[in-house]
């Protein structure tokens, strides 16, 4: 404990107050991890991630455990793997997963051959099966599975469809998961600013949608930028409803290379840590000469009673539970 404090008080010392300039923060990246779109699942007392195997995503989703946030090594279980090629939907490109609980079963959103499923198993970690092994329906291709469950317990699913670029759509889920409610489905998020597409690309992109609720309002944190793109950075708009219309925060990037001073910074999700403090586990270029493997990053986050606040590493801000 003694040395997991140590580290924090290092990792974590000094704050700032958020402002239209970006402020540098320090970041590190977790040791042996090399996952990119990466996400945490806390559950009695371990961490797990997921994410995109920095090695080879064609052979299934990757899962690591940890007691401190520090230290991290793989499942032993299923070849380290949450799920392996074959237990479920898809033969390459296993991307961009979102694990979660619900009815005493856990859950696996997750991209394959640019398309999404959903795979449960009885512990965290998995292994995940898909008992009938097809993606969820769909016209186009789509990737970047979040799966959002509000307080009424209605159920939805941000996700990214690869139509004139890659842009964020919202839907209502079925409640038992096998599809999105068609007369539901908008658009929610697409790439606009100059920011978000700073290569001028034909093809635009945002992707990675993580929704977070406080309060009546609803926070999407979506990243743009073609991922190779030094240039990749995380935004942030807001809704009074699950299914928008969003509002693209004035200040966006909220989280980019300027603070970092990584290239690549983005498409990450955020957690709660054991002491209930927030976090968010993001990727970044293996340098500023090569994409990959990408390094997985880890910063605090917090909830500011002042609005937008940054807390040494905080890079995405959160909002208050006083603004409505």
């Amino acid at each position: 404990m003694l040395l997991q404090r140590i580290f924090f008080a290092a990792l974590f010392a000094t704050a700032s107050i958020f402002t239209s300039s970006a402020q540098p923060v320090n970041t590190q990246p977790l040791p042996q991890l090399t996952l990119a779109d990466p996400t945490v699942f806390y559950w009695q007392g371990k961490y797990y991630a997921f994410g995109t195997s920095g090695s080879n995503s064609n052979n299934g989703i990757p899962v690591y455990e940890s007691g401190d946030l520090m230290h991290w090594k793989p499942i032993i279980t299923n070849d380290g793997f949450a799920l392996k090629k074959g237990d479920g939907f898809g033969t390459k490109g296993f991307w961009a997963p979102q694990v979660f609980y619900q009815d005493n079963l856990f859950y696996l959103a997750y991209t394959a051959n640019e398309n999404i499923a959903i795979a449960t198993s009885s512990n965290p970690y998995g292994p995940f099966m898909q008992p009938n092994k097809v993606a969820l329906p769909a016209s186009v291709k789509q990737i970047d599975p979040f799966i959002f469950i509000d307080d009424d317990g209605k159920k939805y699913l941000y996700h990214v469809r690869l139509t004139n670029g890659n842009r964020i759509f919202g839907a209502e889920l079925k409640n038992d998961f096998s599809g999105v409610v068609d007369s539901t489905l908008v658009e929610c998020i697409a790439a606009s600013d100059h920011w978000e597409n700073t290569g001028d690309s034909s093809w635009p992109v945002t992707e990675g949608p993580t929704v977070l609720k406080r309060g009546k309002k609803y926070y999407m944190f979506y990243s743009a930028n073609d991922f190779r793109n030094p240039n990749y950075a995380v935004g942030m708009a807001t809704s009074k409803h699950p299914l928008g219309p969003w509002v693209k925060f004035k200040g966006n990037p909220v989280l980019s290379s300027k603070q970092t001073g990584q290239n690549g910074t983005g498409h990450g999700d955020f957690f709660k840590a054991a002491d209930g403090k927030w976090f968010y586990i993001f990727h970044a270029h293996q340098s500023s000469e090569k994409v990959a493997p990408r390094k997985t990053m880890l910063l605090q986050a917090a909830f500011s009673k002042r609005g937008m606040k940054f807390h040494q590493p905080v890079l995405v801000p959160l909002i208050s539970d006083k603004e409505q």
